[in-house]
């Protein structure tokens, strides 16, 4: 399974980015999938997770600013990211978990947002 994450960039307080990540290989649709920052000098911490049924779950700082959403027709994993934040500036990273609890990691994409 390979995945490709795109969609990080610089942007102000405020607002919105969309996040992508494009999985190759594998099952995507039986696939969990999952959405991880890590800022400087932080640990990798989960940020929203999709599973292959469509439940949800989201870190309590992004509760009601991000949506973690999978299109399985383009084996995609999006998350919308509005009313940005500082405290968000972190590299983003995709994550997909198969049928046998294997764990792939995209490559990471760079979120900035200055105040």
């Amino acid at each position: 399974v390979q995945l490709q994450a795109s969609g990080g960039g610089l942007v102000q307080a405020g607002g919105s980015l969309r996040l992508s990540c494009v999985a190759s290989g594998g099952i995507f649709s039986i696939s969990a999938l999952g959405w991880y920052r890590q800022a400087p000098g932080k640990q990798r911490e989960l940020v929203a997770k999709v599973t292959s049924d469509g439940s949800t779950n989201y870190a309590d700082a992004v509760k009601g600013r991000f949506t973690i959403s999978r299109d399985n027709a383009k084996n995609t994993v999006y998350l919308q990211m509005n009313n940005l934040k500082p405290e968000d500036t972190a590299v983003y990273y995709c994550n997909l978990v198969n049928w046998y609890e294997n764990n792939f990691w995209g490559q990471g994409t760079e979120v900035t947002v200055s105040s």
